[in-house]
């Protein structure tokens, strides 16, 4: 499953109302988004189900794949396609037990090749890394530079994901330095035109 791995990955943001998010991962998808990822942090965990579950509906109904952030048990309760650690979100050796060979594991190794390494032995399907460029979302993260990028496609036979202050006009200069996937919140859901936004991402691929 992880060798198609390629091409724009939306990340949801953090919208407290269930059928607004579903407009907003709707209008992404029509677009052409084939993976989605379901992250919300400030959601009870109600609520979380909720929107994970008409997510992954809207998934199916397009032939995409939904990832579930941080919560293993969530992403194993819908039958979703996969989850994403991040550092302190769990084991990665026990969640790619967890998830059997059919479901997609990534980890966030921020701007460490060495993290990056253990994920790879421990299972991962792809690895992100991040913040490549400066993020509002996450304007205290650590800077992955795009050489690094490039090294960690060298080093790991994993596809890569960039993640962090992507933008249309930055897009590809992570491609250029090695991103299989681009992981973009911001720059695609807050777009006037999110089908078109997406649809201009993908076509970078």
């Amino acid at each position: 499953m992880a060798s198609d791995l390629r091409g724009l990955y939306a990340v949801t943001p953090d919208d407290p109302l269930l059928p607004r998010l579903s407009a907003l991962v709707g209008s992404a998808l029509a677009g052409g988004v084939r993976l989605v990822q379901y992250r919300n942090k400030r959601a009870s965990p109600a609520l979380r189900r909720a929107q994970a579950a008409e997510l992954l509906r809207l998934c199916r109904g397009h032939g995409a794949r939904l990832i579930v952030n941080d919560d293993l048990a969530l992403a194993l309760e819908l039958g979703a396609d996969g989850v994403h650690l991040g550092a302190d979100d769990g084991d990665v050796g026990k969640a790619r037990a967890a998830l059997g060979p059919e479901r997609l594991l990534g980890v966030s190794c921020y701007a460490d090749l060495g993290a990056a390494a253990a994920a790879a032995a421990a299972g991962a399907d792809y690895l992100a890394f991040g913040s490549v460029f400066a993020s509002a979302t996450k304007p205290l993260a650590p800077r992955a530079s795009l050489d690094l990028l490039g090294e960690a496609k060298r080093s790991f036979a994993l596809p890569v994901a960039a993640i962090g202050g992507i933008t249309l006009d930055n897009a590809g200069e992570a491609i250029a330095a090695g991103a299989d996937m681009l992981a973009v919140i911001t720059d695609l859901f807050d777009a006037m035109d999110i089908a078109a936004r997406a649809n201009a991402y993908e076509k970078l691929f």
